[in-house]
């Protein structure tokens, strides 16, 4: 695709790379990268207005395995460290 038609309108919209879930009170918000290799795993996991960001090593091939594996990770952390994660 040309750079004239990105310009008008030509291009297609991307999906976002991002999903919201309710686990045990708290919301996880799976957040992939982009990287060189394909999208990395990252999000954040908030409750009372407290925010907990993780990022880890693990690469996948789409960012719908990236998403869902993010999301799989934060009810991980819920799991084994509750409030603690906050402090």
């Amino acid at each position: 695709m040309g750079i004239l038609s990105r310009l008008f309108g030509g291009a297609k919209a991307s999906k976002p790379a991002t999903k919201q879930v309710e686990h045990k009170g708290y919301v996880i918000v799976a957040k992939p990268h982009k990287a060189p290799g394909g999208w990395q795993l990252a999000g954040e996991i908030s409750k009372d207005g407290r925010v907990h960001k993780f990022v880890r090593a693990d690469q996948f091939n789409t960012v719908e395995e990236a998403i869902e594996y993010a999301v799989i990770k934060g009810m991980l952390i819920i799991e084994q460290l509750g409030e603690a994660m906050f402090g």
